[in-house]
């Protein structure tokens, strides 16, 4: 049998197929995952599950007026991918990025679409998973086996975004919306349209409802800040013109804007009133030289403690100038039939309300998972580098990051997990395990991340429901710096004290 034939094999036992490796998720991380796992251990028979009828993950799921991307894709795209468009991106071009990666690598054979997940259950005595599936659109139920799991899915709840619950909702005559759900037959053509929010999806939303609606509010309960620059990127132009091959441009323009968010979340720690003047030195250039900051864009935090929401072009602080948009800062009282009432006493006339009110957290998709027979609690289980979990065998969890790229921690994850499968082969072990050393067994486990680092509302709301953290030491948490897991991920020892294999 020929080496791709073996890499696409599987066994059946009874009515389970059977995979080396299955992957959850035929998002960004799991694409991306998939392609690791094909290239470097080409021996491997795998599957990729997804729940929804097309690859994509959040590039599928938000279909939102204007959506793109919050970080380049220099970084955001993968290392091996060159990405020879604008950084910041549409979903539209996103997932035509995606779409070539799949064709390219004949991954699209090894994704089952329309498969959820249910129940994970690992057998000590099989040194195997066994997942059990449903067809998401009302498809019989179908088992597969696996000997390591790749978890993919993300980290928020695709079906149900975060909508606080205001008085008088059901008051409200016009349309209300949230973000996640957006519906394209909502007409705010000439209309008053209200967005609830200032984060990265508000400044999606808002310039690209600007110009077709009547007039645009972005109403906030407290200010955030904007980092606004062209959509270009110098050097990767530069490169270009000077005739260097995409894959090098890919590489260097990768680094630049490496470089520089590190020396941006640097400055932000060391001095961040310098840095407050600079962004809004670069909101002017887009808003006008007298445009007035107080009260709606004078956060009460330092720069970075919260992300910072990326604005290519200026674009919403150039609808801002053009008069087409406002912002409004204060809390929602309540509800009526035409609008929204604020605590301050005023009101804003709607026509259209969307909420860009974030997500709520959904840890390991919301799948039930047992080890030989007992429940796992992902809330009380100390997490080994924020990828594998003490006494949870043969499973990786891919998260990303919040002040970088998110795909930065896929392709770092991706060649740890391929060395790891490679290592344990070598070894003639089935089963990888992480265990407490003895030393760290009366450690105290704690918070994911530190509150103070990074503190956003929708990781603050559900942060107890995320993997502990084991005592101060680096490895037995997630690390939210890609420079120093850069260095650290390759090196790890994989024959150091928390790996156990049999």
């Amino acid at each position: 049998m020929s080496d791709v034939l073996e890499a696409t094999a599987v066994q059946t036992q009874g009515e389970a197929e059977t995979f080396d490796v299955l992957i959850v998720g035929a998002g960004i991380s799991g694409i991306g995952s998939a392609y690791h796992l094909k290239t470097q251990c080409p021996g491997k028979s795998f599957a990729v599950l997804e729940a929804k009828e097309s690859f994509g993950g959040t590039w599928h799921t938000h279909r939102y007026p204007g959506v793109r991307s919050d970080s380049d894709l220099y970084t955001f795209g993968y290392r091996f991918k060159p990405w020879v468009g604008a950084p910041i991106a549409s979903g539209d071009e996103i997932l035509k990025y995606l779409s070539s990666v799949i064709a390219e690598n004949d991954i699209d054979q090894h994704i089952r679409y329309g498969t959820l997940i249910v129940r994970c259950s690992w057998s000590s005595s099989e040194r195997m998973w066994t997942v059990e599936t449903r067809g998401s659109t009302g498809g019989q139920p179908k088992t597969y086996k696996c000997n390591f799991l790749w978890m993919c899915q993300g980290y928020y709840d695709h079906e149900n975004p975060f909508l606080p619950q205001w008085p008088g909702m059901e008051d409200f005559k016009g349309t209300l919306v949230h973000a996640q759900k957006w519906d394209g037959s909502v007409d705010y053509a000439g209309k008053k349209v209200v967005v609830i929010g200032s984060g990265a999806t508000a400044a999606t939303v808002i310039p690209a409802m600007a110009d077709k609606a009547g007039h645009v509010t972005m109403l906030q309960r407290s200010p955030t800040y904007f980092f606004c620059y062209p959509n270009r990127s110098e050097l990767a132009d530069r490169l270009r013109e000077i005739g260097v091959d995409e894959q090098t441009v890919h590489r260097c323009a990768r680094l630049d804007y490496l470089h520089n968010l590190k020396t941006l979340d640097r400055r932000s720690r060391t001095e961040p009133d310098v840095v407050v003047e600079e962004l809004k030195a670069l909101v002017r250039l887009y808003a006008g030289e007298e445009f007035e900051f107080a009260p709606h864009f004078v956060p009460r935090y330092r720069p970075w403690q919260q992300r910072l929401a990326f604005i290519p072009d200026g674009d919403m602080f150039v609808k801002m100038r053009e008069g087409k948009v406002s912002a409004v800062t204060d809390k929602i009282a309540r509800f009526t039939a035409s609008g929204i009432a604020l605590e301050s006493g005023e009101h804003l006339e709607a026509d259209v309300v969307v909420a860009a009110t974030g997500f709520n957290l959904l840890v390991m998709g919301g799948i039930e998972f047992e080890v030989d027979g007992k429940p796992v609690d992902w809330s009380s289980t100390p997490t080994f580098r924020g990828m594998m979990f003490a006494d949870v065998p043969n499973l990786a969890w891919v998260f990303g990051y919040f002040r970088a790229a998110w795909t930065l921690r896929v392709d770092l994850l991706g060649d740890l997990v391929c060395r790891l499968l490679q290592h344990a082969d070598a070894k003639g072990a089935s089963e990888i395990r992480i265990v407490v050393p003895t030393d760290l067994a009366d450690e105290p486990l704690t918070q994911w991340i530190e509150d103070d680092n990074f503190n956003p509302g929708y990781l603050m709301r559900d942060i107890d429901k995320l993997p502990k953290r084991l005592g101060d030491r680096p490895e037995w948490r997630h690390s939210q710096d890609y420079w120093m897991e850069a260095e650290d991920i390759p090196s790890i020892d994989l024959d150091g004290p928390e790996f156990v294999y049999r």
